[in-house]
């Protein structure tokens, strides 16, 4: 009895646990940077308002800390939920929200933006301003999400067969565009669409943080909702359908959250790899294949893996900032190696 109250409490105990490491990561990513605040300086502003700060603080805490801070956790949390429920719906631990072209679809947006925002796309463009390129991202990533589920129906149901075969179809359709485009684009636009590329959270304001904050939403509670029916797909679509669960509207909601999910994140801090891959594989080790925990255990690391991941962007190089794109993908791929080399027996 004594060693099963254990086994129960211990997910609970690593959930809280993550959750204490998204807050002390966000504490530490509002108060280090170039400009350090105090968390003195917090308690006050949390407790007396910001009238009392000085105007530089005000405005670094305002303007630049806590729209990046609230970015980072919810686009790492979402990349790492996604990654989750990709995984278990493909029954694949090399799942990745990548595999279905989302990714590509947000990237080939955004560099058509980038390329066209002066001439063809102009009105558009100044229409929606500094929204224009992730507008186009989130474009992006539901036209690809529309042609993928468009080509993986058959007689009504989803094939997550043809669903793998249609996204790396449209990867390499949308990649071959990206290419295209930038063979006729000039340096600035160069340099414009790979900073983009290479993924940051320094260009994260309030306006662009509110338009992509509905879409994020939306994927961190919906996905979460098919815990139960990701725990039967384990068992396979058969056996999964003769259990009562109705596969069609798992997919297609697991799909369509997903895609709203990774490409308002792709749109508001361009590309971000590994954490949608890694993510879940540790969270799966500690916590067990149980979507019920693996779901919320892969949100949080991935927004505490991203913030700190930001923090560190901030803080190597000052004054300068890596893209965090980079950092996570040199740190991301060696411990995705040793995930593969220590459970390559079981992958085989």
């Amino acid at each position: 009895m004594i060693r099963l109250a254990r086994q129960r409490a211990r997910p609970r105990l690593l959930l809280g646990a993550l959750a204490g490491l998204v807050l002390a990561a966000a504490l530490a990513a509002v108060c280090l940077g170039p400009l350090r605040l105090a968390p003195g300086t917090l308690w006050q502003a949390a407790t007396g308002g910001f009238a009392d700060l000085t105007a530089v603080d005000r405005s670094v805490l305002l303007d630049l800390r806590l729209p990046r801070v609230l970015g980072a956790i919810l686009v790492g949390g979402v990349l790492g939920l996604c990654g989750a429920a990709m995984q278990g719906l493909f029954r694949n631990p090399l799942a990745d929200p990548g595999l279905i072209g989302v990714t590509s679809g947000a990237s080939f947006g955004a560099v058509v933006q980038v390329k066209f925002a002066a001439t063809s796309l102009a009105g558009v463009s100044a229409l929606l301003g500094q929204f224009s390129l992730p507008a186009f991202a989130l474009a992006g990533g539901l036209l690809a999400t529309a042609v993928m589920h468009r080509a993986s129906r058959v007689e009504g149901r989803t094939v997550v067969a043809l669903m793998l075969l249609a996204g790396v179809a449209l990867n390499a359709l949308f990649g071959a565009g990206i290419g295209l485009v930038l063979f006729f684009a000039d340096d600035d636009q160069l340099r414009q669409f790979t900073f983009w590329t290479l993924g940051g959270l320094g260009r994260v304001t309030w306006p662009k943080l509110a338009a992509a904050a509905p879409f994020l939403l939306s994927a961190a509670l919906l996905i979460p909702r098919e815990a139960r029916a990701l725990n039967v797909l384990l068992l396979g679509e058969a056996e999964a359908g003769h259990l009562g669960v109705t596969l069609q509207r798992v997919k297609t909601r697991l799909i369509l959250a997903t895609a709203a999910g990774v490409g308002a994140a792709v749109a508001l801090a361009g590309g971000i790899g590994f954490i949608g891959l890694v993510v879940p594989h540790l969270i799966r080790q500690w916590l067990g294949p149980d979507h019920r925990r693996l779901l919320p255990g892969s949100a949080l690391l991935g927004a505490a893996l991203l913030l700190l991941a930001d923090l560190a962007a901030r803080l190597v190089a000052i004054p300068a900032e890596l893209p965090v794109g980079v950092l996570t993908a040199a740190l991301g791929a060696p411990v995705f190696l040793h995930l593969l080399r220590s459970r390559r027996h079981a992958l085989v």
